[in-house]
């Protein structure tokens, strides 16, 4: 059987942390942003961490 290819738009979009959780950057900081308040727009620059039930779908596609 052949290997399992990642997803190429998860491998661009997805990160491991250390201890394995899935590391992501937030949505809704591309576009329309002057109705978004300066607070709004600088807590989404930050990078977050997926939910747990996310998690598992996330992995497969990185085919961990």
């Amino acid at each position: 059987m052949p290997k399992m290819k990642t997803k190429s738009g998860a491998k661009k979009r997805f990160s491991l942390t250390s201890k394995g959780k899935v590391k992501m950057k937030h949505a809704f900081k591309s576009h329309i942003l002057t109705k978004k308040s300066k607070k709004r727009k600088r807590n989404l620059t930050h990078s977050t961490v997926a939910h747990s039930t996310d998690e598992s779908r996330i992995k497969k596609m990185l085919v961990l």
